[in-house]
């Protein structure tokens, strides 16, 4: 996006640990550990608690390395957009060659040390995590197709396969499942936000459904996949690491989606205007919660299940 230019506030360069720290998305990084942790948790083929410790901090630090370059690369865009524009780069406390160097630095020190701590397979999946991040979804993506949520939810989705992968050194079902649902509650989750940030997302040009495609049809596709979503978590209930509390769990959380999903449908602009998309941002504080309910729910069907409790077993 040329026509976007970045003109940070100062360039001091003399960030705090705190700004530093910010780069690396620690929101995100919270949602990237656990559900990375519940994945290496229910897998069938216990980890020495030493190693997962370990495992769970590399891709805790891979997860941070692909938010420091999305923020070096995004910040032109993240300066215009309110909801970013007091991030570390924009605000001027760390120069942008900072974050790219301290992106790089940590995606190979974060992938390296998982390789050699559990295998291959889970540090690839890192690696290419990082890359899907930081490459084809922040340079690529975002700003180049209005399916840049859908396509780009890839990323957030393999943290669990990664956990699962770290366990087994493998690919299952259940690991496909476990990113299923983080894949398509992604889109639902970020257009209900979009619905109601309309205009930063069209101030810096990122070609967001709302801006292309208007809020009318990004209604529709709200509910369409939400619609997709639903089976893909309740049918995680029937593998071997669901169980009656997960299928309740998901039984009521997706209900309780899917009628946030039908009320955004049915909404028009005139009453979403009237009452502050009051809706939207109810629906969208419900997603918030969804993936912690959901995973939460399979960690503790896996702790229970030692006790005779958990699984259908």
């Amino acid at each position: 996006m040329a026509d976007v230019g970045y003109t940070p506030q100062a360039q001091s360069g003399e960030g705090s640990f705190g700004d530093y720290f910010a780069l690396l998305k620690p929101r995100v990084m919270s949602l990237v550990v656990f559900t990375a942790l519940v994945g290496l948790v229910v897998a069938p083929v216990p980890v020495h608690p030493f190693i997962g410790f370990c495992a769970i901090l590399f891709i805790a630090i891979g997860a941070g390395a692909s938010g420091a370059l999305n923020m070096w690369w995004d910040a032109d865009i993240d300066q215009i957009m309110k909801r970013t524009a007091k991030r570390p780069i924009p605000a001027g406390k760390v120069m942008p060659n900072e974050a790219l160097a301290l992106g790089m630095a940590l995606s190979g020190f974060s992938v390296v040390l998982l390789f050699l701590a559990t295998n291959a397979l889970a540090a690839f999946l890192l690696a290419f995590t990082i890359f899907f991040y930081a490459v084809v979804y922040s340079m690529w993506l975002k700003r180049s197709t209005p399916q840049n949520i859908v396509i780009g939810g890839a990323a957030g989705a393999f943290p669990p396969m990664i956990g699962w992968a770290v366990a087994t050194g493998g690919v299952s079902i259940e690991s496909i499942l476990m990113f299923g649902l983080i894949f398509m509650w992604t889109p639902p989750h970020f257009w209900a936000l979009a619905l109601f940030m309309k205009s930063d997302y069209s101030d810096a040009k990122v070609p967001m459904l709302t801006v292309t495609h208007g809020r009318k049809s990004t209604r529709v596709h709200v509910l369409v996949y939400t619609l997709v979503l639903v089976p893909v978590a309740v049918g995680l209930a029937f593998t071997s690491i669901g169980g009656p509390l997960y299928l309740a769990v998901a039984v009521v959380m997706n209900a309780w989606f899917l009628k946030g999903a039908f009320d955004i449908w049915r909404r028009d602009e005139t009453a979403a205007e009237a009452d502050n998309y009051k809706v939207e941002k109810s629906v969208f504080k419900v997603s918030l919660l969804y993936l912690f309910v959901h995973f939460g729910a399979l960690l503790f069907e896996a702790l229970l299940a030692p006790l005779g409790w958990g699984g259908w077993a």
